[in-house]
């Protein structure tokens, strides 16, 4: 019992970790990675969460409370 409170512990952890990246370190890595794949003619933008509309939501940052979004051009 006690393994499984702290598997579940450990999980919720860094989940919380990777979304309190600060949004603009996350979304340098998100362009770096964009960039080395070749692909070209997009945006990256740092937005409330749900108010990505009709963008691609790439990434959560500051604890959840932002999102990043791509849009091809």
């Amino acid at each position: 019992m006690n393994r499984v409170l702290l598997a579940i512990g450990l999980s919720v952890l860094a989940s919380s970790a990777f979304a309190g990246k600060p949004c603009e370190e996350l979304k340098a890595e998100i362009d770096a990675k964009l960039k080395a794949k070749g692909v070209s003619n997009y945006s990256l933008e740092i937005v409330d969460k749900g108010s990505a509309s009709d963008k691609k939501v790439v990434g959560n940052c500051d604890g959840g409370t932002k999102e990043i979004v791509y849009q091809r051009h």
